[in-house]
């Protein structure tokens, strides 16, 4: 460069910043209600994007209705002329969703695929649900009641439902996650003076996951692939929420983006990154995305170029295999609902927009110079050609697009 253009850039670099770094999603997609309902979220993700699971309903309560959606065919309705129908996930490899079918005073567990939707047989009580099924489709867990009225964790490998058992000395269980191969399988036992305690069943039988001695309860929701790893949420003895990571023997607390309520929803097959909810110091909600490498964050920061007007992201409820996928609900000032959606947290390359503006200006150029040097798989747009490194080639895209849209 010219040294008259160094001199520009040397003054530039001393303007005030304020665009972060580590703003690296690529688009969010609302997507709506189906016909007579007033919102949606959305529960789970293939592992390619290509298939999102979730639930449509009225009033928050009043009516349910499970649904598929695709980005080829839209959202597709999984009703039941029998009742309302809750879709809790979707298989990573495969196109079967999981869930239950309400009718009157009875619940059915339920999978989807090919078109169809077929009931699963419980343990001869009246309520049986679907929460979770293994990567090709073949193992689905869930919870269902027996003749006595006890709950008890259901394993289906085919249409016979499995016992899966309790904890020494209690009554009841539920299952609610699964490994990728279906091996191992996460939920919680409780009963007989009993507070819940999350549990883990394996080939070996059932073992009680070890937790902190001030947290009285805790629930796990699911695995990564090989079941090594579990998360789920635990209650304190001092009445908070806490999202918990246990890995092996150690259950560790996630932390908070500043309330006192925390959920973990989903995992990713590594078991390195986390997403679920936590509640704000202003007792709102937020979605976060955790990671191994840099703890917790709240997806609105991360993302708040894409949420125009208001827009807000109130819960992550899955993540795909790889992490590059998640899904979850949130309210979209565009229609005044909220919506679930899928957030593609993939790098594109652009041409410097770096915010995202429709105007390539200082604004980006700042950006770039800020952050120059990084280097990582999660520097977002900053990253203008997606090599991993802020470095002369994504400076000169700026320079060579200045003033571009603007």
């Amino acid at each position: 460069m010219r040294r008259h253009e160094w001199r520009v850039l040397g003054l530039i670099v001393g303007v005030s910043l304020t665009i972060g770094s580590r703003a690296h999603a690529q688009s969010i997609t609302w997507l709506g209600v189906l016909p007579g309902y007033d919102y949606s979220y959305a529960t789970g993700v293939s592992a390619d994007g290509s298939i999102v699971s979730g639930i449509c309903g009225q009033n928050f309560g009043d009516s349910v209705v499970g649904f598929r959606w695709t980005s080829s065919d839209g959202m597709q309705s999984l009703e039941h002329p029998d009742g309302s129908t809750f879709a809790w996930s979707v298989a990573s490899h495969t196109d079967r969703i999981v869930g239950g079918l309400t009718v009157a005073s009875e619940a059915r567990a339920f999978y989807w695929d090919a078109g169809s939707l077929q009931t699963l047989f419980g343990l001869g009580g009246v309520y049986t649900m679907a929460y979770n099924v293994s990567a090709d489709g073949s193992v689905i867990v869930g919870a269902s009641t027996t003749i006595r009225n006890e709950a008890r964790a259901v394993r289906w490998r085919g249409s016979t439902p499995e016992d899966l058992g309790v904890l020494s000395g209690r009554n009841t269980s539920s299952a609610y996650g699964v490994s990728a191969d279906g091996s191992v399988i996460v939920g919680v036992s409780s009963g007989s003076g009993y507070n819940a305690t999350a549990v883990r069943w394996t080939p070996d039988g059932i073992e009680a996951l070890s937790v902190p001695s001030n947290w009285i309860s805790s629930t796990a929701v699911r695995a990564s692939a090989d079941g090594d790893i579990v998360i789920g949420t635990a209650e304190t003895d001092d009445g908070r929420r806490v999202a918990f990571r246990w890995n092996s023997s150690t259950a560790q607390d996630l932390g908070t983006l500043g309330g006192n309520s925390v959920f973990a929803y989903d995992i990713t097959d590594d078991g390195d990154v986390v997403v679920g909810f936590s509640q704000l110091e202003d007792e709102s909600g937020a979605a976060f995305r955790w990671t191994v490498s840099d703890g917790m964050e709240n997806l609105n920061t991360t993302y708040a170029y894409l949420l125009t007007n208001g827009s807000h992201l109130v819960e992550a409820r899955g993540i795909s295999s790889d992490g590059r996928y998640i899904v979850g609900m949130g309210y979209n000032a565009a229609t005044n609902q909220t919506e679930a959606f899928p957030l593609d947290t993939a790098c594109t390359g652009h041409n410097g927009d770096v915010d995202a503006s429709g105007c390539v200006d200082d604004a980006d150029l700042l950006a770039v110079l800020f952050a120059f040097g990084s280097t990582g798989a999660n520097l977002g747009r900053v990253d203008v050609n997606c090599d991993q490194t802020i470095d002369d080639a994504d400076l000169l895209t700026v320079l060579f697009n200045f003033g571009s849209g603007c």
